[in-house]
């Protein structure tokens, strides 16, 4: 552009003094030679001015092809990002439309099954109704052939009697039929009403569910049949009034969660926190939801625990083997990452004392997310201040303490609290963190660490 504003003001100069020359030409004789070189001169630089225009225009021309090209790739990748979004926005459809159908059929079937049983059920008490009058008639009979055996011992018996008696054992055979067929159908309407139930939580998922949302698995996995770690079974008992658990709470008839006082054998008094998951009683043992709480701790601190209870904490190493010691236990662990997507996995598991620093060995029972620590290893408990022998330092480049094996992993639920997007990939790495088994890496906004007895009996 400046090329073409520089000759725009050169070429009004040179013709204005081509103008000059020549009125002053025809005014004064001059020799015919200066004049040819003044031409050859003008010419000259019009050329120029002309060549630079054209070396302008052509870059200008190659800047602006360069431009269209990225302008039309970048249309190339919206295009193919909004076809994809509209296959799997009318995939979701689609799929909704016939989860929408389903449960129309299945709610005409239960409204069938209704009116089945309301019928079965009328025929039914018909149907004792008739039976209870043929019992009395049976019992009149009876007696009156009981009177004529008395007084005609060598009578046959009567033909009405006997039809009477077949016809009852019919009609009792029918109501057992009848009374079975009811208790199918009862059956079968459970089932629909579940399924039914099912389905509608499907339909609400579908509904808030975006279509280019990434998140962990939600399939539930069938659970394994691995046995519990076994262990002597001695449940924990009250002492002095003061409940062994969060158990012997609930079943004491606090069925609310909260903070409550318990105490284990041969153990402190101490305070926990209460969970009560649908009409189930957990030991909450972490919390974390904000950052607000460091769990960059010492090792004497992560024994006894540290935090709030009604906010962030970690109850405390050996608080948690008092509780657990002397009974067979199940590990909870709840996920919740950025996008409101929550998710959990639970283990039967075995923990050390102090001696073993507080060895701890999973199995893996049921769970809707990837496991992703290790199983049937013992995991040592290590903190920045208190390293376990023969154990790489992990907690100086994992912050927070944690179970770790023979190689350092990117699963520390105690690890420093980050805001998602962390600007390089080793502050990413000390974030909350859940790496599955297929390599991929989640950053995790809250979690929760529960404990419960295999055995929910009362311990009272």
């Amino acid at each position: 552009m400046f090329t073409i504003k520089l000759l725009l003001f050169i070429v009004p100069l040179v013709i204005s003094s081509r103008i000059d020359q020549d009125n002053s030409s025809i005014d004064s004789v001059s020799p015919e030679p200066n004049s040819r070189f003044a031409m050859l001169d003008d010419v000259k630089i019009l050329a120029n001015g002309l060549l630079q225009l054209g070396h302008g225009l052509k870059d200008f021309v190659h800047k602006t092809k360069g431009q269209i090209n990225d302008i039309f790739q970048k249309l190339n990748i919206f295009d193919q990002s909004f076809y994809d979004l509209s296959l799997q926005t009318r995939e979701i459809k689609e799929e909704e439309k016939e989860l929408r159908r389903t449960t129309y059929k299945l709610q005409v079937k239960n409204e069938e099954v209704k009116n089945m049983s309301l019928e079965l059920n009328s025929k039914l008490e018909s149907l004792l109704e008739e039976k209870i009058l043929l019992q009395q008639k049976v019992k009149y009979l009876e007696e009156q052939l009981t009177n004529l055996i008395l007084h005609q011992p060598e009578a046959p018996e009567h033909p009405e009697v006997t039809s009477l008696k077949t016809f009852v054992e019919k009609q009792d055979n029918s109501i057992k039929d009848l009374l079975q067929t009811v208790e199918e159908q009862y059956k079968q309407l459970n089932q629909q009403h579940s399924q039914i139930k099912e389905i509608e939580n499907q339909l609400r998922r579908t509904s808030i569910q975006e279509p280019t949302e990434i998140h962990l698995s939600s399939k539930p996995r069938a659970p394994r049949t691995t046995p519990f770690l076994q262990l002597n079974e001695v449940r924990n008992v009250k002492h002095d009034g003061i409940p062994a658990d969060c158990t012997t709470i609930y079943n004491r008839g606090e069925r609310t969660s909260g903070m409550y006082a318990i105490r284990p054998s041969n153990s402190q008094v101490f305070h926990v926190y209460c969970d009560v998951i649908s009409g189930t009683p957990w030991t909450l043992i972490q919390h974390r939801t904000d950052g607000s709480q460091n769990f960059n701790e010492t090792w004497e601190n992560y024994k006894y625990g540290f935090g709030r209870l009604d906010g962030e904490f970690w109850l405390g190493l050996e608080k948690i083997y008092s509780i657990v010691k002397k009974s067979n236990y199940v590990l909870r662990i709840e996920l919740e990452d950025w996008k409101d997507n929550k998710h959990y996995i639970e283990y039967s598991f075995y923990l050390g004392n102090q001696e073993t620093n507080y060895t701890l060995h999973l199995v893996e029972i049921t769970g809707n997310v990837p496991n992703a620590i290790p199983e049937n290893k013992d995991l040592v408990f290590s903190t920045w201040d208190h390293k376990a022998k023969g154990y790489f330092n992990c907690p100086e480049s994992y912050s927070g303490g944690w179970w770790w094996h023979d190689e350092c992993g990117e699963n520390n639920l105690n690890g420093k609290y980050n805001k998602p997007r962390a600007k390089s990939k080793p502050e990413r790495r000390r974030g909350l963190s859940w790496k599955s088994q297929n390599g991929r890496l989640y950053s995790i906004k809250s979690t929760k660490m529960l404990i419960h007895p295999t055995d929910s009996e009362s311990f009272e």
